[in-house]
């Protein structure tokens, strides 16, 4: 196979993974078979009596086949190609058509991109025939989509998953099928929830179903990237089983309704040590309505000295600006009457978020912010400070 750089031949090994041999230390080569392409089923028998779930295909890893011809990948397009590359996931349920929106890596995504999706899944929820949602993704801002979809979509009554993959599937450690197979099982479970559902560890032994809007991925590479963070998971999920391990909103008759409005007028900033203040004048000039400050500690900005954020942040909520606060630390929650610092930020106007993600407070603040019937100060402040999603959880005990 020839590889992106022409001065390399791939080998295509069948563990799965390849192997990079520079041309010009190949002495002699000689051809044992030609390539030749399958022609692909376009259509195919539905196991009679599999229950039947709506998928839906947005890009990522976990939608790619591999190129054996370039040593590349490209999406799958077709639902003859899932059933082929993977059967499991069709001995469990049945799926008369993929609908792909669109076909982008998540870092491209947008709230445009999440509000195509909740159309669909809307339109899915209401399909009686349809047991649940799946759909695929990249993993990089999939934490983003799963909090978009747990705002957008209100009385859910039944299961919406997500799913994804670290490793494309023509690798031996490819984590694609399982994490598939999982999601099939939990779409059939009883909980009517937006979750993700991914791996529970390095091996291939069960998945964790992550609330929507509790989950956040904690690292690069590592199959269970995904961790519920100050919660539990929702559920253990085998590929026969589900074990729910917390509480959760039951399969239900609701009729669900589409709510997605959105400001895409709103950042997400870190705080660190020196920086000035001024970088909030360059949200407020380019019209930003508002801002989610990831903070240090308990809820801390410099109060002080040559860099303190006080009177600027004071000026600015003054003038409108939305500002919120969230924990740098990932774990825990935030506490502004410990230190004079939170006490002081509290009383300009910040809004402490208690131990609510980072990523979830941006997009509920888009959200928050998309409503014009919630445009007042106090309203702004009680919507983004009720749990409308489980997006905060009780003080749990170390």
């Amino acid at each position: 196979m020839n590889s992106y750089d022409n001065k390399i031949i791939l080998i295509k090994l069948k563990s799965g993974y390849n192997i990079g041999l520079m041309k010009e230390n190949i002495l002699d080569y000689r051809v044992i078979k030609k390539f030749k392409e399958e022609k692909q089923e376009t259509e195919f028998e539905q196991i009679k009596g599999l229950p039947k779930v709506g998928l839906i295909v947005t890009g990522g890893t976990i939608a790619s086949k591999l190129d054996s011809r370039t040593g590349g990948v490209s999406a799958l397009t077709e639902v003859s190609e899932f059933r082929r590359i993977y059967p499991h996931f069709f001995e469990k349920v049945n799926i008369e058509k993929i609908e792909i929106p669109f076909m982008e890596l998540s870092e491209n995504m947008s709230s445009h991109h999440w509000k195509e999706i909740a159309k669909i899944v809307k339109k899915m929820l209401d399909d009686k025939e349809l047991q649940g949602v799946i759909i695929t993704h990249g993993s990089d801002t999939l934490h983003y989509t799963a909090a978009a979809l747990s705002f957008f979509l209100k009385d859910l009554n039944k299961p919406v998953v997500l799913t994804f993959s670290q490793r494309s599937i023509d690798r031996g450690s490819s984590d694609a099928d399982f994490n598939l197979v999982c999601a099939a099982q939990f779409a059939l479970s009883d909980c009517a929830e937006v979750c993700i559902v991914g791996h529970a560890n390095t091996n291939d032994e069960f998945c964790y179903a992550l609330q929507g809007t509790k989950v956040r991925k904690m690292h690069t590479s590592r199959r269970d990237t995904f961790k519920p963070i100050n919660t539990k998971p929702l559920a253990k999920v085998w590929s026969d089983k589900v074990e729910f391990i917390s509480n959760y909103r039951p399969r239900n008759g609701d009729v669900p309704e589409l709510d997605d409005s959105f400001n895409d007028k709103v950042a997400l900033v870190k705080f660190y040590p020196g920086q000035k203040p001024e970088i909030l004048d360059y949200y407020f000039q380019k019209g930003y309505k508002g801002l989610i400050i990831e903070m240090t500690g308990l809820g801390h900005v410099s109060v002080g000295g040559k860099n303190s954020w006080l009177v600027k942040l004071k000026k600015l909520i003054k003038e409108g600006l939305v500002v919120c606060a969230t924990a740098q630390t990932v774990y825990g929650r935030l506490n502004q009457n410990v230190y004079s610092t939170g006490r002081e930020l509290e009383k300009i106007g910040v809004i402490p978020l208690e131990d609510m993600l980072s990523e979830t407070a941006f997009v509920k603040l888009g959200w928050v912010l998309g409503h014009k019937s919630w445009s007042s100060r106090e309203k702004i402040k009680n919507k983004m400070l009720e749990n409308v999603s489980g997006e905060f959880n009780e003080l749990l005990t170390e």
